[in-house]
C-alpha cells in the first residue's frame, strides 16, 4: 500500500475501526488515521464531519445505473466502472455553465 499511495499521509475511519487498525496504520505505513465518531447522546440526526463528503461521493457514483448492482466478477473491471462514474461526475460539472 506505501509504495503505491506514497503520498497519502491521514485517513478518516469510521469509530468502530478501533484497535489494531490504529496502531498499524500509525507504525507500519506511517499514516495517521482520524477517528469519525458518533456522539454519545443520538437525538435526531447529527451530521458527522468528513462522513458526508464520503456519503455524498456514494451518491453521484450511484447514479450511475451500472454501479447501483455488482455485476462486475474482476475487481479491475469494478475500479474501472467507478473511475468512469467519477469522470462523468466531474465533466458535467467542469461543463456547467458559471452565470
Amino acid at each position: 500500500m506505501r509504495e503505491r499511495f506514497w503520498r497519502l499521509t491521514l485517513v478518516w475511519a469510521d469509530g468502530g475501526d478501533t484497535g489494531r487498525l490504529v496502531d498499524l496504520a500509525a507504525q507500519a505505513w506511517r499514516i495517521a488515521l482520524t477517528l469519525v465518531k458518533r456522539s454519545d447522546d443520538p437525538s435526531g440526526f447529527v451530521v458527522l464531519p468528513k462522513r458526508w463528503l464520503v456519503e455524498r461521493t456514494f451518491v453521484w457514483l450511484m447514479r450511475s445505473r451500472r454501479l447501483a448492482r455488482d455485476h462486475e466478477a474482476r475487481s479491475d473491471t469494478a475500479e474501472t466502472m467507478i473511475l468512469w462514474s467519477m469522470t462523468m461526475v466531474m465533466s458535467r460539472r467542469l461543463a456547467r455553465r458559471r452565470c
